[in-house]
């Protein structure tokens, strides 16, 4: 594959596609934000230091030369905080409108358990300090099991062989999540929240691509897949009733670390900052 941060033909047809998408869209009363990719260090890694924050200031200006209304920003998640794997948070958001985390506690060896309420605050609240950037939480949430279960470990092989294991939350345990989770980022100054991901697949599609491979994605949804509201969809609806706002963030949300110190050693420093986190 090549790679999208550097190749001069995927770059250019980055932007052609870019300013294609924003050309035709940037009027539209559903476009709040341009996000430049969902996670990309998933799909390659740049090959050095500086070919992600040039390829950010490449494409979102590409965007910003046709709608200089909404804000831009790229959706990096808990691996950019994790590990410096060339999207530094704080490289990457200095050419883009506001930062954003994804941050999911079930896929970390030191979060108090996979739905620990305090670890999507840290994310967001470590990323806005290390980026200087307001902070959209911008995916984080669970997989459910069915009405009346409890939360437990789905287990299952890929077709490729592959072993998987996958926390599913019951539906009342995510609710309860949920609010806890809302009202401590509005605590650490979080500009807004979306939860993954908006509605259940139908059994009718669990044996196709991606829900084959990926059993857990089948049931992310707030909505079930026969319409119907999941708990923690209703606890959602309720805070956003209350019209919370945008606060500065909390003492303990200012997290005092220099970027540069900090991704010598992300793997050691990240889980020292969130006990502190939690003691404060």
């Amino acid at each position: 594959m090549r790679n999208p941060y550097v190749d001069p033909g995927v770059l250019s047809a980055q932007r052609l596609q870019v300013r294609t998408v924003v050309e035709a869209l940037r009027d539209h009363p559903a476009v709040w934000l341009w996000n430049l990719g969902n996670e990309p260090d998933l799909f390659a890694l740049p090959p050095d230091d500086e070919a992600a924050p040039a390829w950010t200031r490449y494409l979102a200006s590409a965007i910003r030369a046709l709608d200089g209304r909404h804000p831009v920003t790229c959706g990096l998640h808990a691996a950019s905080l994790a590990s410096d794997n060339g999207l530094r948070v704080d490289r990457v958001f200095a050419h883009t409108d506001l930062a954003v985390m994804h941050a999911y506690p079930a896929y970390t060896d030191w979060a108090t358990g996979p739905l620990d309420p305090a670890f999507v605050p840290f994310m967001c609240a470590l990323t806005a300090s290390l980026s200087g950037r307001p902070v959209l939480a911008e995916e984080f949430g669970a997989p459910t099991v069915p009405p009346g279960e409890p939360s437990g470990i789905l287990s299952w092989t890929t077709d490729a062989g592959s072993p998987r294991r996958e926390f599913r939350a019951a539906e009342e345990a995510l609710g309860e999540h949920l609010a806890t989770v809302l009202p401590a980022l509005v605590e650490v100054g979080a500009i807004g929240a979306l939860v993954w991901c908006f509605a259940d697949y139908d059994e009718s599609l669990w044996d196709r691509p991606p829900c084959r491979d990926h059993r857990h994605e089948r049931t992310f949804g707030l909505v079930r897949s026969d319409g119907s509201l999941k708990p923690h969809g209703s606890v959602l609806r309720e805070f956003a009733a209350l019209r919370p706002a945008i606060r500065e963030p909390s003492a303990r949300a200012r997290i005092a670390t220099d970027p540069d110190r900090y991704y010598t050693n992300p793997a050691a420093l990240l889980p020292q900052l969130y006990r502190r986190f939690r003691e404060a």
